[in-house]
């Protein structure tokens, strides 16, 4: 069995960062690990507390994995400071990983700024460099490539600029209002469009961290890059088409809306 590793901040209500990572791994059909960066204390209505982690103790989980484990993919998530950036950069240069998706977790749904510029420029300089592939929606698209986005073109050019910027492939989330939800891959300087329907769910919370993990679950499962993104657009219409409903807030997708095991059937499904 493949097997991939999310490097994320934790949800306790379920719906997004390790909790989300390893519903989407599993339902890809990979065996999905997890080395916690922060506790965070919220729900579908929003974040109360962050309890971030010490970086050493991100780094022991991530040794303790890659020695007995090694991960066929990596998926990084929250990643709070400075130093949690360095920790997570050493351990996956001293274990040469693979297949590695970072979605860079720096901007709030309210607009507010996650990450202190120390970790900004570490993410730049430190992780970027790297990555396979990074997932940035349009407001972090927007702080990576130091411009604004306000259309398709801006989101080539921006796309253009963090690929030879940062050495890695760019998946340009265009989500946030800009093409209806079509992405723009942008991979050694070649540029490829993921047309996509916009669905009417007002429960999207979790949407970028299900995005990357579908990735990197397909990344480690063999499928070139743009069949692996593919694959994991495929898979995020089907969760948020499921149409979960859960929480006073923005809620959850239904990750697991393809699992028709027996195991899976309810107690007044018939048994086997």
């Amino acid at each position: 069995m493949k097997t991939a590793l999310s490097i994320a901040g934790s949800d306790c209500s379920g719906g997004a960062g390790i909790q989300a990572d390893l519903k989407t791994m599993t339902a890809n059909g990979v065996y999905g690990m997890s080395a916690i960066t922060a506790l965070t204390a919220q729900n579908t209505l929003g974040v109360t507390g962050i309890f971030e982690v010490s970086p050493d103790f991100l780094q022991q989980q991530i040794d303790r994995v890659f020695e007995d484990i090694p991960p066929d993919a990596v998926k990084i998530g929250m990643v709070a400071n400075a130093g949690l950036i360095e920790a997570i950069t050493q351990s996956l240069t001293r274990h040469q990983a693979r297949n590695i998706v970072v979605d860079p977790v720096m901007v709030a749904t309210s607009g507010a700024s996650l990450l202190e510029q120390a970790a900004v420029t570490a993410l730049r300089t430190q992780l970027l460099p790297l990555a396979t592939l990074a997932t940035p929606n349009i407001p972090e698209a927007e702080i990576l490539a130091q411009m604004s986005i306000r259309n398709e073109e801006d989101m080539v050019t921006a796309a253009k600029y963090m690929n030879e910027a940062y050495h890695c492939a760019v998946l340009v989330k265009g989500g946030h209002n800009i093409s209806d939800a079509n992405d723009l891959l942008c991979s050694a300087g070649t540029l490829t469009w993921f047309r996509g329907k916009r669905i009417i769910n007002p429960n999207t919370h979790g949407t970028g961290c299900t995005l990357s993990s579908a990735i990197a679950a397909n990344l480690a499962k063999g499928f070139p890059l743009d069949k692996a993104v593919q694959r994991a657009k495929d898979y995020i219409s089907g969760a948020l088409n499921a149409m979960l409903d859960l929480g006073h807030g923005s809620g959850p997708m239904n990750h697991m809306f393809d699992l028709h095991s027996a195991f899976a059937l309810d107690a007044h499904a018939d048994s086997f």
